[in-house]
């Protein structure tokens, strides 16, 4: 008998099965079984045989993956191995970006060629200008961009070449670089204002915050602290595992769809507000705090099961998340420059509140990359429905990673889960004059009189 492999007995049939253990970097964190090895568990011949039930993926692995590491429990996030805490502090986003979809940090002159190549791939077809006008004036910026990067897939079809390396390679320039000219382009139709068009001269942090708020100045300058602050906000989102949109964006571009049809999912999966409206709704607990004094008043609420504190606790942390470390540092400068948001204090005393509370270390609710990010965003001037649309700017250089790591692993085929059936055995078709009233689907509404 293997050492590396568990023993199942049956109690149904009593019969034993040997399954072998496969592992990751970390034994202790990363052992699995093949959920196919249960296959061979079986009452008798023609039983399909012994499936997993995992509703929401909380304990199965849907692939291999070299890009992102996260401990939860020590609160680790790594990109390639890098501790997110020193490529926030010494990185930039596309160096960043480089290194989640290639493997390795860029040599100088290797990110040169990135950065330009980038750059230059940021304007985008006036017919896509045509397609947003159409959009009416109150569309929801997270709305219009899940749309037009879809859109993208009927202007670039050279993009169904999935398996060829070079149309790849070009496809990233063009998501990376347009994704902050659509974003940008989408706040810009929902204020009625003019596009204000990329700037080759400035950084890519820059030149999204001079498509955003360019007015009539000849040259747009970027506040540095503000170019950094949100260059270090993409840095931290560039990628984060398995989450809701990377399973979509893997999901979809399993059954080989092209690149801009798979951001658009994970896009769309971005859209909720379970997934990219986080940071929204912490902005709203605390506006409904109101101030510093009503704070303990409000832990009081949530702790009697009255309420929900937003921003704490994540599906993976089980300990602070090192992001929301970070933000917190960087929230000072930005607010040295923008004035300080009046939400702030009240968010700093929820938080002391809640790490020295019993109920919440107990539970291991810490704040979460969405606690902080809101109120900087805010600071800065988006309005709140613009944040999913930041956080799928970054997050794009990650999805495409994962969507390139799947195209490439001989193990993965077009994604199909299995089911627990739970409905009606075989039945045998009644005509309609002889079914019972009330025992079939709904009736249509009766009409008004």
């Amino acid at each position: 008998m293997a050492k590396d492999s568990i023993t199942l007995i049956d109690n149904r049939t009593g019969k034993s099965y040997e399954i072998a253990i496969s592992y990751g970097i970390y034994p202790l964190d990363g052992a699995a079984i093949r959920a196919s090895d249960l296959r061979q568990v079986k009452v008798s011949e023609d039983d399909f045989g012994l499936m997993s039930y995992d509703p929401a993926f909380m304990n199965t692995a849907s692939c291999q993956s070299r890009i992102t590491f996260i401990d939860g429990d020590k609160g680790i996030l790594r990109y390639r191995g890098y501790p997110i805490e020193e490529l926030a502090e010494r990185s930039t986003y596309l160096e960043t970006a480089y290194l989640v979809l290639y493997g390795e940090l860029p040599t100088q002159a290797q990110l040169d060629k990135w950065v330009h190549d980038i750059t230059y791939h940021t304007i985008i077809h006036e017919n896509i200008k045509k397609f947003m006008d159409g959009f009416h004036y109150d569309a929801h910026p997270m709305g219009m961009l899940v749309s037009t990067v879809a859109a993208l897939s009927t202007f670039y079809t050279d993009a169904k070449h999935i398996f060829d390396a070079e149309s790849r390679k070009t496809q990233t320039y063009r998501l990376v670089g347009k994704m902050p000219t659509l974003a940008a382009f989408a706040y810009r139709h929902s204020l009625g204002r003019p596009y204000a068009y990329p700037d080759n001269d400035l950084s890519y942090t820059g030149n999204f915050l001079n498509m955003l708020f360019k007015m009539t100045e000849v040259k747009y300058k970027p506040d540095p602290i503000l170019e950094k602050a949100l260059d270090v906000l993409f840095i931290l989102h560039a990628d984060h595992e398995q989450n809701c949109g990377t399973n979509a964006m893997r999901c979809v571009g399993s059954s080989q769809a092209d690149p801009y049809c798979a951001v658009a999912a994970a896009a769309a999966a971005l859209y909720g507000p379970l997934h990219g409206g986080a940071n929204e709704a912490v902005l709203r607990m605390l506006g409904e705090i109101g101030s510093k004094s009503k704070v303990p008043e409000f832990v009081k609420k949530v702790k009697a099961g009255e309420g929900k504190l937003m921003g704490f606790g994540h599906r993976v942390y089980k300990n602070y998340d090192p992001r929301a470390k970070i933000i917190k540092r960087i929230a000072d400068e930005v607010f040295e420059v923008t004035g300080k948001n009046p939400l702030l204090d009240i968010a700093i005393e929820l938080e002391r509140i809640a790490l020295e509370d019993e109920y919440f270390i107990k539970r291991k609710l810490y704040p979460n990359v969405d606690f902080y990010s809101g109120i900087i965003y805010q600071a800065m001037g988006f309005p709140v429905e613009m944040f999913p649309v930041l956080f799928a700017i970054p997050r794009t250089s990650g999805w495409i990673a994962q969507w390139e790591e799947l195209l490439l692993d001989g193990e993965q085929k077009i994604s199909r889960p299995r089911q627990v059936y739970l409905g009606e055995d075989t039945r045998t078709y009644i005509g309609i004059e002889q079914r019972e009233t009330g025992k079939t689907g709904p009736t249509s509404p009766k009409r008004a009189a």
